[in-house]
């Protein structure tokens, strides 16, 4: 990893200048403004996908091995979705910077129906290639037993999860770091206090609601934003008719 890194801002000074030692006040101070409110948000996630795990822990070894195997499985196929988010963010940049917002609108609701249809595909192969999926983790049949019960919940939320991490990407491109890291905070804080709720009473099956929902509010929240068209979606939004959605 280091070394990819140094590769990277090796090939990133190249072209522009990151190693310098004139430090501008204004643009650091938004620089350090906007790396405070992105750490706070992944802090949420954190502490709410920490909550998560330690109710799961409370209800014994061999459920808490299923929950990880879930949870597993559910983290790695979602992050596929990432890859839409980041080129997302690209392209949504690119065109935002130039203040061509025609263009920014088409990359916008193209990608959130890519990811909307990337989601579907996801969850339907989860639902039927689970079993396959969970038996290269294990062969333990009572931790296999219990993963299998959550089959819903690693499919369900597919194309949830995939429309939050798109609308992740699309926050950072056009700088919303704000918006983002706010509404991070309000779905956390309500899942959380579902989890602390559910989970004592429903154990693993209130775990992975209240996930659900986490994903759900952080997903209701980016498309809530897009259709207020607050912030730096009313210059890209403004003009939206439906030529330019087709």
């Amino acid at each position: 990893m280091y070394v990819i890194a140094c590769i990277l801002l090796w090939k990133l000074n190249s072209k522009v200048v990151i190693f310098s030692g004139k430090i501008i006040g204004g643009g650091m101070i938004r620089y350090l403004k906007s790396g405070g409110l992105l750490i706070g948000r992944t802090i949420a996630v954190l502490l709410t996908m920490t909550l998560s795990t330690s109710l799961a822990a409370r209800e014994g070894p061999v459920p808490m091995a299923g929950h990880q195997l879930c949870l597993q499985v559910w983290l790695t196929i979602s992050l596929l979705n990432d890859a839409l988010a980041l080129a997302g963010q690209a392209l949504l940049a690119t065109e935002y910077t130039k203040r061509n917002y025609k263009q920014a609108r088409m990359v916008l609701y193209r990608v959130l129906q890519i990811g909307g249809v990337t989601g579907t595909a996801l969850a339907i192969i989860l639902f039927f290639g689970f079993g396959s999926f969970s038996s290269l983790f294990t062969d333990d049949p009572a931790v296999l037993g219990i993963a299998k019960s959550g089959v819903w919940f690693v499919a369900i939320s597919q194309p949830i999860n995939a429309v939050a991490f798109v609308v992740d990407g699309l926050y950072y491109g056009v700088s919303d770091f704000a918006y983002a890291a706010y509404s991070m905070f309000f779905a956390g804080a309500i899942s959380s206090a579902f989890l602390l709720v559910a989970a004592p009473e429903f154990g693993l099956g209130g775990v992975w609601a209240g996930l659900i929902l986490f994903m759900s509010l952080r997903a209701v929240a980016g498309l809530w934003r897009l259709g207020s068209k607050g912030g730096p979606w009313n210059s890209i939004l403004s003009e939206t008719d439906l030529r330019d959605k087709m």
